[in-house]
């Protein structure tokens, strides 16, 4: 990888040359974010006031005793983390696990330096539960400081302080932790997850079920009486209760926060009316029954009593289950008071949480609340009422621009978990343009944040909505799918990203023409994605046609032309035909010279080609001047920290490296990783590629125990952003099999070996040159 260059782009475009589907795009950039010396400093220097941390609230929990004694022990004694998760894949929900993290965040707090709640559904609420720690901690310097920057201290902070804990609550994804807990080791690190497959094998696991009786029995009375000790009939009632609802947590807490609500309805006949409901909700697992049955009797009363609380909760339901903040439940010519107290009923019901600012939602709440009841013969259903609140919300809180300011960027990036939640959960049919046009902003932000992989349910719900509106091949639609195949390219799942793309390309074809730009950007976005699954042979008849087709429309010199050229440049060097690529390069560089000027992008980029070229041909006395004199201009043009400078340093530094100059090479590359890291984030692409290649140095220089640290992590985070399969994570893998091998560690080296083979095999095929 140390040749390869990739060309920038800073934002999604809808279409044309720099559309998210463009190949040329490789990278996405938030712009030149660097750490400050004194804020590095800082984060050296600053130390947390005693007892710091955002916990919530620490609710009822009776039992679990067990399960806090093994939490404790496995934190302490092994110092990694730990996972509560249930197990199994539906009926995870309101098994307790947030209960029992809270409990012991609570209970052991006074022996940690700093206790952090992280709201870990996605990458990016991990983030945003990371800036909030920065803005507690350098208030002052972060009010200024862009997101990255915030998220870079955080990160800083905890690898510098010592005794600390973090609480990954409501972990969708294992690999998400990844990041933190292979860099992150001065502190302990704890999730709550609904998964129950996909952990490490050395990551120990606390699988979590329902309530023992006698303990689900005293937490019923506790919440129903409180204080007061019940007799023996209630016990007995609160036992065949708790039987009723199978144990299940959520269901004992709901239950509870009605009845203690309507002290005047008993036990047992709020067991046999809540037996009346069950022929109503008799689809779904038993924990959604349970649960759906519970609800019935507590929103029958609520409607009566309160009904602006209902229409809050069917709102809360379309949205990000976490951090929901008042003003988004708060619709216009509402009372902000009304809108609290309804929040603060529902609360009291167990309905949902709430800090008194943001509310969070159980998601097993919202999954049933989406779904149509069968006996709801409002118009339209209610269900569908609360999504066009949830709509409407959050259309009104968007700033009216995304990258014009930090504040707007803010607004966006807290609402970005909405947006992708509505995506996701759109009804079949739903119509919302303006919508539509919010998940295109909030994709662009994804993509410039280097995220373009979580892009693909608002892309999703985007191409959906234009097919249906517009047709399937309208010229926006087609645009639609094409990113939507960029953003699969992107997340390594090849499988959906060349049907799109190939679906694509003809009806380009057909309704715009053989020679239309957009068709023939088209054919280049499909001849890259062929590349990258491996398939040279059709990537290069492509990249062939589509060049013929650019010098003959554009003319020899357009730079759409001379883009082409480079495309079919790197195909011809990746296939190993080395002379057709050098012969390429030297003829392209020299026009791009002629026609753009010395400083050009595509001249640089030239430059960079023709110098990996050079390498890959064994000309190091060629390549090694080359890259130099790139990097000299890159620095003189763009700056010291522009990502096109940082990986013009990554490429010499690897030619260093190849020359055998490996003071030389290790010190650069230190340094550009720690820039990458910096600048583009700890699991960019460029990032983990310059993580890969320090690695490669210190395995050559002996120092084995640097090396294979640096790739487990690059491993893991590549498994995490790219998939099992995807190239660069084969190659990954096998890089650290060969280093197990080099340190004779021959019981973990030859197991990755065979899996890598395999994997390339049926990933890449037979006769890829990564398999053989």
């Amino acid at each position: 990888m140390s040749g390869e260059e990739a060309a920038s782009g800073s934002r999604i475009e809808a279409a044309g040359e720099r559309s998210i589907a463009a190949r040329q795009i490789g990278s996405a950039y938030t712009g030149d974010v660097v750490l400050p010396a004194e804020a590095l400093q800082a984060a050296e220097r600053v130390t947390a006031a005693p007892g710091v941390s955002n916990l919530p609230p620490l609710p009822l929990c009776l039992g679990r005793q067990k399960e806090l004694t093994w939490l404790r022990r496995t934190l302490t004694g092994q110092r990694e983390g730990a996972i509560t998760q249930s197990g199994t894949v539906y009926g995870l929900g309101g098994i307790g696990k947030s209960t029992l993290a809270l409990h012991y965040a609570h209970q052991y707090r006074g022996d940690y330096t700093l206790i952090w709640w992280v709201n870990a559904a996605s990458p990016d609420e991990i983030e945003t539960s990371l800036t909030s720690l920065t803005q507690t901690l350098v208030p002052g310097w972060a009010a200024t400081a862009v997101r990255r920057a915030q998220v870079a201290w955080a990160r800083q902070w905890l690898a510098w302080h010592p005794g600390w804990l973090l609480v990954y609550d409501n972990l969708d994804n294992p690999d998400d932790l990844t990041p933190y807990t292979g860099a992150l080791h001065q502190g302990h690190h704890l999730a709550t997850s609904r998964r129950t497959t996909g952990w490490p094998d050395t990551a120990p696991t606390l699988t979590l079920g329902d309530l023992h009786p006698d303990d689900a029995k005293n937490l019923l009375c506790r919440l129903v009486f409180k204080d007061t000790a019940p007799t023996a009939r209630q016990q007995a009632d609160a036992r065949a209760l708790a039987a009723e609802m199978g144990h299940h947590p959520l269901a004992i807490k709901q239950a509870g926060a009605y009845l203690a609500q309507n002290r005047g309805i008993s036990l047992d006949a709020y067991r046999r009316r809540l037996g009346t409901k069950l022929t109503k909700t008799a689809h779904g697992l038993p924990a959604e029954r349970t649960i759906a049955r519970i609800w019935d009797v507590t929103l029958h009363d609520l409607e009566r009593a309160n009904p602006l609380a209902v229409q809050v909760l069917h709102t809360a339901a379309w949205l990000a289950p976490d951090d929901i903040p008042h003003t988004l439940l708060t619709p216009p010519g509402t009372d902000p008071d009304d809108i609290a107290e309804a929040i603060g009923t529902l609360a009291a019901y167990s309905m949902v949480s709430d800090t008194g600012t943001n509310v969070t939602v159980h998601r097993l709440v919202q999954a049933i609340l989406r779904a149509p009841r069968p006996a709801d013969d409002t118009q339209p259903p209610r269900h569908l009422q609360g999504r066009d609140r949830a709509e409407q919300a959050v259309l009104r809180s968007l700033p009216l621009s995304s990258g014009q300011d930090t504040t707007a960027d803010d607004q966006w990036d807290t609402l970005i978990p909405h947006l992708v939640t509505l995506a996701a959960t759109t009804p079949p049919g739903r119509h919302n343009a303006p919508l539509t046009d919010a998940y295109t902003t909030a994709a662009n932000r994804l993509h410039q944040q280097g995220h373009t992989a979580r892009t693909i349910p608002l892309l999703k719900a985007t191409l959906t909505q234009r097919e249906q509106l517009i047709g399937d091949t309208h010229r926006d639609t087609l645009t639609s799918r094409g990113n939507l195949a960029y953003a699969y390219l992107e997340a390594g799942n090849l499988a959906r990203a060349v049907p799109l793309f190939e679906a694509t390309l003809p009806q380009y074809e057909r309704i715009l023409g053989e020679t239309h730009p957009q068709t023939l950007a088209s054919r280049i976005h499909l001849a890259g994605a062929y590349q990258k699954a491996g398939d040279l042979e059709r990537a290069i008849s492509l990249y062939e046609t589509t060049l013929t087709q650019y010098e003959r429309i554009l003319g020899d010199t357009h730079p759409h032309t001379l883009a082409s050229r480079i495309h079919l440049a790197y195909a011809y060097r990746e296939s190993g035909n080395l002379r057709r690529a050098i012969s390429l390069y030297e003829a392209t560089l020299t026009q791009c010279e002629q026609i753009l000027g010395d400083t050009h992008p595509h001249t640089l980029a030239s430059h960079s080609h023709l110098a990996g070229a050079y390498q890959e041909a064994g000309d190091l006395e060629r390549a090694i001047p080359l890259y130099e004199a790139t990097l000299r201009q890159r620095e003189r043009i763009l700056g010291e920290t522009h990502p096109e400078t940082l990986n013009g340093r990554h490429n010499l530094a690897c030619a260093y490296r190849e020359a055998g100059d490996l003071t030389r090479a290790i010190k650069l590359l230190q340094t550009t990783l720690n820039q990458h890291e910096q600048i583009l984030g700890d699991a960019h692409p460029q990032t983990l590629a310059s993580r890969n290649n320090l690695a490669g140095a210190y395995q050559e220089a002996g120092d084995l125990t640097s090396a294979i640290n640096l790739l487990e992590t690059t491993l893991a985070q590549r498994e995490q952003m790219l998939g099992d399969t995807h190239p660069d994570t084969l190659a990954s893998r096998n890089n650290l099999a060969y280093v197990y091998l080099d340190a004779g560690d021959l019981e973990r080296a030859i197991p990755l070996y065979e899996a890598t083979l395999s994997q390339s095999e049926q990933t890449l095929g037979d006769t890829h040159p990564q398999t053989l």
